[in-house]
């Protein structure tokens, strides 16, 4: 009882530590507004031309007639309670705009990490317990190459070899649904997930040789123990750096993401950010960068608990 004390402990200070975090975030994404060159009306605006009448109504709209904190304060509710405001461009809630956008970002990241974790992982393991040889050479020579190529890059490179050379995949758009949006999807989530995964094979790696070395593992063969349980010994002992490190390099998916959308033209968070910020929608790139980057925010904390409650021993670390 007294460790699961503790863990709910950690578990609330991380989760207070989470809401501050949050906080910070909203004040920079309110920002936005006012470190936009120009003025703000101006920018709103556009090119369009204003008469005062109009100018006084876009301020009280957007309640630029306020004091600056009472105008962090509004939005901020706005927020809270699902009203991310309307978009200068189309004139539509950024809310319906973002819903209809997120999910094809989502299920983007979503296959990505799992071919990252799903082929970083075994990898990082086959190459520690074969250290030295042959198969861990070629394994960590291809984890450094991959950990130095830019997404765009291997995007273009995929799009090439198996769009333009072999013709056997889509090399652009969302698709019409179901199978034939997921065969979009492949492509972008591969180019996105080469970097990550060789990132993961290099953490399972390390932490697995670290394991390796432990005495218990030694004891453990000395005695006889048959190798699947002291594989499954030494796996449970590398998770806890594996989840902790997987899980923020995973997060870093979500700002990738940005650049492969805009490559493969896919529809999703990143298209409607850029666009956003060529037109100066401000309202948009608002609400765009707060989410993006709760979700990164919210994702490490989803680490941190995971971490916590599949390994206690790190609630005892804990002042």
């Amino acid at each position: 009882m007294a460790n699961a004390g503790a863990v709910a402990r950690l578990l609330a200070r991380r989760a207070v530590t989470l809401v501050g975090v949050l906080l910070a975030l909203s004040i920079i994404a309110f920002a936005l507004i006012h470190l936009a060159e120009g003025d703000i009306v101006r920018n709103l605006i556009g090119n369009r031309k204003a008469t005062p009448e109009t100018v006084a109504a876009i301020r009280a709209k957007y309640n630029l007639d306020l004091p600056v904190w009472r105008q962090y304060l509004a939005w901020l509710v706005g927020v809270v309670q699902g009203d991310w405001g309307t978009s200068v461009r189309t004139g539509a809630p950024v809310g319906d705009m973002i819903a209809a956008r997120l999910p094809l970002t989502a299920g983007l990241i979503g296959l990505a990490a799992v071919l990252a974790c799903g082929i970083g992982v075994p990898l990082g393991v086959m190459a520690a317990k074969r250290e030295g040889r042959a198969l861990d050479r070629a394994i960590v020579t291809g984890s450094v190459v991959g950990v130095s190529s830019p997404p765009v890059a291997v995007a273009l490179v995929l799009i090439y070899v198996f769009g333009v050379a072999l013709g056997v995949m889509p090399m652009y758009g969302a698709g019409r649904g179901g199978w034939d949006t997921l065969r979009h999807l492949v492509l972008p989530a591969a180019a996105l997930a080469i970097g990550v995964g060789a990132s993961i094979v290099k953490i399972t790696r390390t932490a697995v040789l670290g394991e390796l070395a432990g005495d218990y593992v030694v004891f453990a063969r000395a005695r006889s123990l048959p190798e699947r349980a002291i594989n499954r010994s030494i796996l449970s002992g590398a998770a806890p750096p594996i989840w902790t490190s997987a899980g923020l390099v995973v997060a870093g998916l979500v700002g990738g993401s940005v650049l492969v959308e805009t490559t493969f033209a896919l529809p999703g968070m990143g298209v409607l950010l850029t666009d956003s910020i060529h037109f100066k929608d401000v309202p948009v790139v608002q609400a765009v960068t707060l989410l993006v980057a709760t979700a990164i925010a919210a994702t490490t904390f989803l680490v941190d608990a995971i971490v916590v409650l599949t390994d206690p021993r790190h609630s005892l670390a804990e002042p």
